[in-house]
């Protein structure tokens, strides 16, 4: 019996071969996408360079304004306010976090440099309020298009312009 398992052998008919072919195109056929990537330039310009090209005066009316208007960008309240309100059975705590929108880097800068005068004119906004107004969508949007006001009469006294455009309340909890 023993000599039976001798004879028995597994005879290989080419198999390292083809591995080794099928090896080989795979890395030709690699090589060939990664030259072709390479080698294949574009004939277009840079866009910077295009740009330069186009003469001022060929500019869109579109792009002029929204270049006066700048992006909007949001400046976060540093914590949120949290104080206490009236209310018919009894009194409550509100917190409120607040957003400021404003458009541009300047109205960002300007907003973050007066964050507290911001503040002060947020919290006595806020401490005007009652829970019953609170309780209800309109008496939130009523607060906080005052907020708005007082907030733009302020800035506009410092900085001679509005600054803000929105105050957004982004956190609002009543207990």
């Amino acid at each position: 019996m023993a000599e039976d398992n001798n004879s028995l052998e597994i005879e290989e008919t080419g198999g390292k071969k083809k591995l080794i072919i099928i090896i080989a195109a795979a890395v030709v056929v690699v090589a060939g996408i990664i030259g072709f990537f390479l080698f294949s330039g574009s004939s277009e310009e840079p866009v910077e360079t295009l740009a330069e090209e186009v003469p001022a005066t060929a500019a869109p009316a579109a792009n002029s304004s929204s270049a006066q208007v700048g992006s909007a960008l949001y400046v976060a309240m540093p914590r949120p306010f949290v104080f206490n309100v009236p209310g018919a059975s009894r009194d409550r705590i509100v917190q409120i976090k607040v957003q400021l929108l404003v458009r541009g880097d300047g109205n960002e800068e300007v907003a973050k440099k007066h964050i507290p005068l911001i503040e002060g004119t947020l919290l006595s906004v806020f401490s005007t309020t009652t829970a019953d107004e609170l309780s209800t969508t309109a008496g939130k949007e009523t607060l906080r298009l005052t907020a708005l006001d007082k907030v733009q009469e302020a800035l506009t006294s410092v900085e001679g312009s509005k600054v803000v455009e929105r105050v957004l309340f982004t956190g609002f909890v009543m207990q």
